[in-house]
């Protein structure tokens, strides 16, 4: 039986151009979303082999919507498609438990190779990557990330645009649960206006500029 994948990627002509690709080498695409929260819901319903996620995807980032998927789906594997090579961004999706990690200029020839690895039970990182984080990876020495996951998933909404009461509406929370959030976030990161925040989300990731 094919491995099972679900596509994740907010531009249309690149899901198509990735479909494509792995249905020559065999895989069978299940399901395609077009932002983090579509994808967490679909894995929900078809529980993929393996979700390849754009790392930057609207609504809920590819790293927001792994930590969902292999809560969701424990048996699932994730492979993160992404531009950043910095170490720390490396290393955030490796703690998360992403097992494949694929620098999008390669992905051509790494993304097959990366979806059989992780289907092995193994990591795999694009050639691009530095030794050296898989070394910090493993010696647990990478400083932890300030902001909870759901935190991330506010501080992305906001940078955004959203308003509180679309926050609260998207994420099926109180509007007072939203504005808490906000309120912590910018104590936590020691930030006083909404500019900075997009400052600080651009900083880790979060959106693209």
């Amino acid at each position: 039986m094919p491995t099972r994948i679900l596509l994740a990627d907010d531009h249309e002509i690149v899901r198509q151009g990735l479909k494509a690709l792995l249905e020559r080498a065999g895989f069978s695409v299940v399901a395609e979303a077009a932002d983090g929260q579509e994808a967490v819901r679909v894995s929900r319903e078809q529980c993929p082999d393996v979700a390849v996620l754009d790392f930057g995807m609207p609504l809920l980032n590819g790293l927001g919507a792994a930590r969902q998927i292999l809560r969701a789906c424990p048996r699932a594997k994730a492979v993160l498609l992404t531009v950043h090579t910095e170490d720390h961004y490396v290393l955030e999706a490796l703690q998360a438990g992403v097992k494949g990690y694929v620098v999008k200029t390669q992905a051509g020839v790494d993304l097959v190779r990366a979806i059989y690895e992780v289907r092995r039970g193994m990591i795999y990182l694009s050639p691009s990557i530095s030794e050296a984080v898989v070394e910090a990876f493993l010696a647990k020495s990478a400083p932890p990330d300030p902001l909870t996951a759901r935190e991330q998933e506010v501080l992305q909404l906001v940078a955004e645009g959203k308003s509180t009461k679309e926050i609260a509406k998207l994420l099926r929370i109180g509007y007072k649960t939203a504005d808490s959030h906000r309120a912590r976030i910018m104590k936590k990161i020691k930030v006083h206006d909404t500019p900075s925040l997009v400052r600080y989300a651009l900083r880790r990731g979060l959106i693209q500029p």
